[in-house]
């Protein structure tokens, strides 16, 4: 009895080592969202440019969109955003969200590396972030002409990501359902 004991910690050790090794088994960009199939969440705040004009979910309606949550502070957005530049010029439409960060680097950040967002909302303290579930910046999401969450996307948004996305886009342009697990 006493020698059982005595592979208790290499059990242990064992079992900790599988659950690490399936750990690396897994995307880290396939996180799950629950709000997929649902519409966005509900928030008011300023419009990056002018906080005087309040922005709401259904500013972001209309028709489909890549809605990008970025800031100054992200290495990783300044990556993508030479490539969310290349999505406006396509012709798609773009909205941000700045999150957690400051307004006036927010607007220079823009000035010097161009303004591919229709329109940004502003989210200093990150409420709206925390209702859609963000675990940081860059996360990108699709939604639907009803602003309806079809997809979500956790970092940088690079020419690979942009076909996937687009794809989705182009269905929801052409009024096919699309519904992402």
């Amino acid at each position: 009895m006493r020698r059982l004991v005595l592979f208790i910690p290499l059990l242990v050790f064992i079992g900790i080592g599988i659950f690490l090794w399936r750990g690396l088994q897994l995307d880290p960009t396939e996180l799950p969202s629950a709000l997929l199939n649902k519409p966005f969440p509900q928030f008011e705040l300023s419009s990056l440019y002018d906080q005087e004009k309040t922005l709401n979910e259904t500013d972001l309606t209309g028709e489909p969109a890549l809605v990008n949550v970025w800031a100054t502070w992200c290495p990783s957005c300044k990556q993508e955003h030479a490539q969310l530049n290349q999505i406006k010029a396509e012709g798609y439409k773009v909205i941000g969200i700045n999150y957690k960060d400051d307004r006036q680097k927010a607007k220079i950040w823009l000035q010097n590396y161009h303004d591919p967002y229709a329109l940004n909302v502003f989210d200093p303290e990150g409420g709206l972030g925390l209702d859609l579930g963000v675990y940081g910046a860059p996360e990108t999401y699709v939604i639907d002409a009803a602003g309806v969450i079809r997809y979500k996307h956790v970092g940088v948004v690079d020419e690979k990501v942009w076909q996937q996305l687009k794809t989705i886009m182009d269905q929801l342009k052409s009024g096919q359902q699309v519904s992402m697990q």
